[in-house]
Formats: C-alpha cells, structure tokens, sequence
C-alpha cells in the first residue's frame, strides 16, 4: 500500500510539473497499519556462526535450514547486490536472519523465530563451536531514533546463548 500510494503520488508529481497545475491526494491509514507496513522495521536479528574449519553445508545440514548468507574464508562472495565482493573473505560464516520472516519492531518475536527455526538449543552444539573454534551470535538491529525504546531480550534466550557459549549483541542506531 505504501509503495502503491508513492508511485501514485510520484506519478501526479510529474504530471503537475507537466501541466503547470496543481493536485493533491491523500493517503489515509490506522496507527496500526503505519506499525505493520513500515518500509523500515524498527528491529530485527541474525544467528550466526563464525569459523573456518568446516564449510558452510556442514552448518546448512546440522541446522537443516538454508543459509541467508554463508561465506568461506579467503574466497570471494556475492553481494547482497549480487556482485562479487571486492575482497575475500576474512573468515568463514554461516548465518541466518529473521528480518524477512517476522513483522514486528520488537526483538523477542525476532528471536524467537530463529530459536525455533534452528531447533536451539542444542546439547551438542557446545562441543561443536569448540572443536570448530566457532563463536555464535545473536546479532540484533534496533532503532531507536526517539531514544526511549528498551531492547527486549528475553531473559531465557540470553541465558540459552550463554550455557551455549554464545552472545547477544545490540547494534543500537538513533
């Protein structure tokens, strides 16, 4: 609807600067619909693992779930603009996002998709990051441009990335 109502709106912008004249339009929608149909969620959260030892299918087949992005150390990838990147890569990754699957400008919806999406937590996954020399992550986007939005981590997930060997990391913006 956003989009709809700016090609409509650009479209009447140049055919006001086309004919000299004037128009206007208006574009009504609920508090509600503004939450959901934002172009920019205000959060969102990526799983990832860093390593080098194993390549990204042995991530793709533990999880059983397709990778977002993955990247294999001192080889170049595709961009999320499809081109190749300028340099290799400093390490391997593996990693999913929720951004594309939860609408919602709070954090817990976002990490709980990705904790049920990966099946966490895992017994074994411990001895895993360890063997590999892995570190894993939660990597949470928040905007905060008002300055009074609190990150809503869950307690329990926290505490799941801990007694995982994992973190949790909030990259504020305002």
């Amino acid at each position: 609807m956003i989009y709809e109502a700016m090609t409509m709106l650009s479209g009447m912008t140049q055919e006001t600067l086309n004919s000299g004249k004037t128009s206007s339009a208006t574009c009504t929608t609920t508090p509600s619909e503004r939450k959901m149909t934002s172009i920019h969620q205000l959060a969102h959260a990526s799983f990832t693992i860093y390593q080098d030892v194993e390549p990204p299918e042995f991530w793709t087949n533990y999880f059983g779930v397709a990778p977002d992005t993955q990247r294999i150390k001192d080889q170049f990838w595709l961009t999320s603009s499809g081109q190749k990147s300028k340099f290799p890569a400093r390490n391997g990754l593996w990693g999913v996002r929720s951004k594309e699957h939860v609408q919602s400008n709070l954090l817990a919806p976002h990490l709980r998709y990705l904790v049920e999406h990966l099946a966490l937590p895992r017994p074994d996954l411990p001895e895993l990051l360890k063997r590999t020399g892995a570190h894993m992550r939660f990597f949470c986007y928040w905007y905060n441009e008002s300055g009074d939005r609190v990150p809503d981590v869950p307690d329990d997930i926290r505490a799941m990335m801990e007694a995982m060997g994992g973190t949790v990391e909030i990259d504020e913006y305002q």
